[in-house]
């Protein structure tokens, strides 16, 4: 793909990932929530301009910075999602504005990360970006899924006896 049809796809796909975040939106563990990152990650993958083969060092470790700071925001961003679960057991998810912090920042990280490279002489695609993307997305979707699970069962438990009977939702007179 080229370099603008890159842009295009990480834009609308950041719009679109962001956009959904706040509104809520209930967590649904045994969907493919993995499949979209992995969809980024291999049309990264198949690009070759993921790697500048002047400067293959310094290119390998701009990338592999610009996946941890993939894992670190999606991570932030997960952490700091709002989760609850209804009395129906479902279990649902809100961005905070804290997340728009976490997205800001590393927005941020990725511009300062660009900027080296653009003094190192480095040529970074926008596969690298599309990479990250995919890091972000992968992190934050495994680590809400997780917390989704851990709130379900949690709010399970809290909702029975030590006898594993459930507990009356009228006050009981003794």
């Amino acid at each position: 793909m080229s370099g603008l049809v890159n842009a295009l796809v990480i834009v609308a796909v950041v719009v679109v990932v962001v956009g959904r975040q706040f509104r809520a939106r209930q967590v649904d563990a045994d969907r493919r929530w993995w499949l979209l990152p992995v969809v980024l990650a291999v049309v990264a993958l198949r690009e070759s301009d993921i790697l500048d083969v002047q400067h293959r060092t310094a290119s390998v470790s701009l990338l592999g910075v610009e996946l941890l700071i993939g894992l670190a925001v999606g991570a932030g961003w997960a952490w700091t999602t709002r989760i609850w679960v209804e009395p129906d057991g479902a279990v649902w998810s809100k961005g905070t504005k804290a997340g728009v912090a976490v997205w800001t920042v590393g927005i941020a990280l990725r511009a300062g990360l660009f900027g080296l490279a653009l003094v190192l002489g480095v040529h970074q695609g926008g596969s690298a970006l599309m990479l990250g993307l995919a890091t972000t997305l992968l992190a934050r979707s495994g680590i809400l899924v997780l917390r989704a699970q851990t709130a379900a069962s949690a709010d399970a438990r809290a909702a029975t006896c030590g006898d594993g009977m459930p507990l009356s939702p009228r006050k009981e007179r003794v």
